[in-house]
C-alpha cells in the first residue's frame, strides 16, 4: 500500500500538530526539541501511514502512541549523547517515563470516549451517570423516568459494547 497522500499529511498536521507540539514541548522542556519529536512523528507516521488501521483507533491516538515513542527516544538519545550547554539540563528519562500513566491515561481516555460515542444515547447516559458519576441505579431511574431495572440493563449492555469496542480498538485490560 502506498504512503499517505501528502493533502491527507496536511491535514493530520493541521487537525493534531498543535496539540502534538504542547504535549512534546511539556515533555522534553524545549521547543526546539519539541518541534523536532513532532516533525519526526510525522514523518514516522508518513512511512506507517500503509499500517494505519481507522478501525482500531483514531488517527489522533495513532499519532500521540507514535510521539510518544519519538519523545522517549529523544530524551534517551539526549541522555547518552548530552549536547545541552552548561547549566541547560534534559529531561531525565525516568521523568519522562513517569509522564507515561499521564500519557497512558490520555490515550486510555480517548480510547474510552470514542468507545461511548458508539453506544446510543440511553445506555450511554446510563453508564455515564452510574460508574462515572457514581449515582445509585434508583436515583438515576427516578431522574430518568423509567424502572431500575432497566437502568441496570442499560449499564450492563452498554459496559459490554463498550469493552467490544475497547477491545475492538487493540485495547488489552490489565
Amino acid at each position: 500500500m502506498a504512503a499517505m497522500p501528502d493533502a491527507a499529511l496536511r491535514a493530520a498536521y493541521d487537525a493534531h500538530g498543535a496539540e502534538l507540539y504542547r504535549f512534546a514541548r511539556r515533555s522534553l522542556g524545549d521547543g526546539g526539541h519539541a518541534e523536532d519529536a513532532v516533525q519526526e512523528t510525522f514523518v514516522r507516521a508518513w512511512r506507517a501511514s500503509s499500517r494505519y488501521d481507522p478501525a482500531r483507533s483514531s488517527q489522533r491516538t495513532w499519532l500521540f502512541a507514535i510521539l510518544r515513542n519519538v519523545v522517549i527516544d529523544q530524551v534517551r538519545a539526549r541522555r547518552v549523547r548530552p549536547g545541552a550547554p552548561p547549566g541547560v539540563t534534559a529531561p531525565d528519562i525516568e521523568a519522562v517515563l513517569a509522564g507515561d500513566d499521564v500519557i497512558d491515561r490520555i490515550l486510555t481516555t480517548w480510547q474510552v470516549d470514542a468507545a461511548l460515542d458508539t453506544l446510543p444515547e440511553d445506555h450511554r447516559r446510563a453508564l455515564v451517570e452510574v460508574h462515572w458519576r457514581g449515582r445509585p441505579y434508583a436515583e438515576v431511574a427516578s431522574e430518568l423516568g423509567i424502572p431500575e431495572g432497566t437502568v441496570k440493563s442499560r449499564v450492563y449492555y452498554g459496559l459490554r459494547a463498550v469493552r467490544a469496542a475497547l477491545e475492538a480498538s487493540g485495547w488489552r485490560d490489565g
